[in-house]
Formats: structure tokens, sequence, C-alpha cells
């Protein structure tokens, strides 16, 4: 048998799909959180802020030192940590729901996501064959949509449950046991828990493909980076991730709590059900974006969504209770093609040390971070309404590179002229 082949299994992809889909399940319920979190400790916007800022400033921490980590120890020891971070970090919060070890226990968990970014794509690359890797990369991407979709409704499910003294679920029963009365939303955190702990012993059980780096793939030496830095799109385009992930989270994070406080729906139910209609549109505005991409070019594709994006928030910021519902969602539907097309764009503006750039670009995922203490300032200073308009200038700023981007290699789209005979 193939050397090669053996290195390839269903099952092995199915791992690594699973771990797209834990890694958004614990990432993107933080918006469904924020109005329980901030009743529970009494916060006031910018301590909020400080909730996602938590999170993501460990994707800044960790995004290119996990990198030489998993060159040096390899996969699946590294996969194992992360998991263990996780663990750690939903226990930790779980045993003792203070805010303080919330904040501990949210760079701990985002530490662990930022290491399992790093692996994943060489590892599904490897696992799947390279020959598959781009139809498996977008089942990965649908199923990391799913995953952020759904998790809200398990929120739901687990705080009106827990709140119903009828419910006779075991499963709801232990968990209500287990947190403080008042604040049923920890129990997400068992659950993380639970999560955690199988992903390490299914890890454990599998015996994982020798990756070897493409030169795309590897971060690269101190002196790449350096080169890298002289180049000015390279900043450019760090700045681009950073205000893409800004504005995700700067809206899914804050539109329930937005729902609660304008338009007095509740939180738990109605404003957890907009949070999982943001990533589902987002999920199929991605499958949109794959049929426009092959027809318009990418530039063209990312002004034209980034100005619909613009409006639909725009809509939900000043819209009526019924229009701000339904148009907080579709601001998720226009961002879905915003990071794929940065990323292409910016890895085709260099023509080397690819590894190092997509490490620097991984690393502007803290604008995730940065952007929700900004906007909880400017809410407590003024009313979260202004606050989340901050969001228009990440947006612009997401629409010039439609502008001023110039890559080496363009999208390939198809053409519809007849042949010469």
């Amino acid at each position: 048998m193939n050397t090669t082949d053996t290195q390839r299994s269903y099952f092995k992809v199915f791992l690594v799909i699973l771990i797209f889909f834990v890694i958004s399940f614990l990432t993107n319920i933080l918006g469904t959180l924020n109005p329980s979190a901030s009743a529970s400790y009494s916060l006031n916007e910018t301590l909020a802020g400080f909730l996602p800022f938590s999170f993501f400033i460990a994707y800044g921490v960790m995004s290119i030192p996990s990198g030489f980590l998993v060159e040096k120890y390899r996969e699946k020891k590294m996969l194992i940590v992360a998991f263990i971070l996780a663990l750690i970090g939903s226990l930790l919060f779980a045993s003792f729901p203070t805010f303080r070890i919330y904040i501990i226990s949210l760079f701990t968990i985002g530490a662990g996501m930022a290491m399992l970014q790093v692996i994943i794509n060489p590892l599904l690359r490897v696992a799947g064959g390279e020959e598959h890797f781009a139809f498996y990369s977008v089942i990965a991407q649908l199923v990391f949509g799913s995953a952020s979709f759904v998790s809200p409704k398990m929120y739901s499910w687990l705080v009106t449950g827990i709140a119903d003294e009828a419910n006779t679920n075991p499963f709801i029963s232990t968990l209500s046991g287990l947190v403080p009365e008042s604040m049923s939303w920890v129990s997400v955190y068992w659950v993380f828990g639970l999560i955690s702990i199988a992903m390490v012993v299914l890890i454990l059980m599998t015996r994982f493909p020798k990756v070897e780096l493409k030169e795309d793939e590897k971060v690269g030496t101190r002196e790449s980076y350096f080169d890298l830095f002289k180049n000015r799109y390279v900043i450019l385009f760090f700045l681009g991730i950073f205000a893409y992930v800004g504005t995700e989270q700067g809206v899914s994070y804050w539109m329930s709590k937005f729902l609660s406080q304008y338009h007095g729906y509740d939180y738990e139910t109605v404003g957890a059900n907009a949070v999982a209609n943001f990533w589902g549109l987002m999920t199929i505005g991605g499958l949109l974006g794959l049929v426009l991409l092959k027809l318009l070019d990418s530039k063209l594709v990312l002004r034209w969504f980034t100005l619909a994006a613009i409006i639909s928030l725009l809509f939900a910021l000043l819209g009526s209770r019924t229009l701000s519902l339904y148009a907080f969602p579709l601001v998720g539907f226009f961002m879905s093609v915003m990071y794929p097309i940065i990323i292409s764009l910016a890895l085709n503006s260099v023509s080397k040390h690819h590894g190092s750039f997509a490490g620097i670009l991984m690393t502007g995922i803290m604008g995730g971070a940065v952007v929700q203490l900004l906007i909880g300032g400017l809410s407590d200073l003024t009313t979260l309404k202004v606050g989340m308009m901050f969001n228009f200038v990440t947006l612009a700023y997401i629409f010039s590179i439609g502008l001023w981007a110039k890559p080496l290699v363009s999208n390939k789209t198809i053409s519809f002229k007849r042949r010469k005979s």
C-alpha cells in the first residue's frame, strides 16, 4: 500500500473537520453570552468589552509562537495541548465563576483555539489528500459556520431548561446543581469542558499522518519577518484582517445586548437566535460568494458586499424594532466573503515568505479584542448605539482594500465569450 494512502482516511478527515466545528462552537458564542455575563457581574460596556478582548488577544500572543511549537513538537502533541488548555479554561471558570477567573479562562481557551487554527489546515491537506484539499476546505468552512449557528441554540436550550423547574432531563438537572443560582449561562462552560475531554480522548486514540509543511505553511525565520515588514502591503493587509475580525465580533458580540436594550427582545431566546442567524447567514453567504468569485473579480465582490454590509448595519442600528432584528443577521450574510478574499488578496500580493505572512495575518485576529474595547469605551462615553457605529470605520477600511489592492495574481473567472471558429 502506498505510504501516502495510509496517511489518508475518512475518519482522519472527519476528525479534522470536527476540530473546525469545535473551534467555532467555543469561539463564537461570546456574543450570545454578553448580556448574561454583563447582568451577572453588573458590567459597564467597557468591562463587557474585556471579555472578547481576553479571548482574542490570545491570537495576537499565540499565533506565531504556535507555528514554531508545532514544527518542533508535531501536530498530535500540540492538538492535545490545545484541548487541554480549553479544558482547563472551561472547568476553571465553571468551578469558580467570578469575573476575574472568567477573564483568565477566556485567555486560556483563546490560546488553545489559536494553536488549533495553526494546525488544522495543513493537517486537513495531508489527511484528505492535496487533490481534495479545496473541496474539504469548503466543507470545513461550512461546518465552522454551522457550529456558530448551533452554539447559541445550545445556550438557549440550557438556560431555559435550567429555569424550568418541571424539566426532568437528567443532563439539565445535573447542570442545574452545578451552576450558581441566576447564573445558568455558566452551564455552557461545563459543556465545553466535556467537549474538550472528548476531543483529547479522540486525538489520543488516533494515529496522525506525518505532515510535511509546504513553504507557504512554514512559520519562517526571524529574517523573513523583518523582510516582510518592509513591504507596506503586509501592514495594510494585517490591518485588513484586524478590521475584519473586529467588525465580525463588533456586530455579533453586541447585537443581542443591543436588541434587548433598545427593542426589549429577550436576550436568552430572541437575541440568541439573532446571533445564531448571523452565523447561519454568513455560512449561506459563503456559498454564494464561491459562485460570484468564479464570475467576478474578487475586489469587485469585496466592494459590493462591504457596501451591502454597511447598509444592513445602518438599518440594524437606526431601523425599527422588526427591521433591526432582521438587519443584524443580514450583516453576517454580506460579511461572508470578506475574510477569504482579504486572505487571498494578501497572499497573492507578496512573492515569498507566505508562511511568515500567514502568521502575521493570523495575528491580526486580535482585532476582535481591540475593537470590542473601543466599542465598549465609546458606549460608556455615549450610548451603545453610537459605540457600535465604530464598525463603520472598520467596514470602510475593508471597502478600501477593494480599491488599493494590487495582487500579483487575480482570481480566475469563467469567461462566457464565444470561441472564434
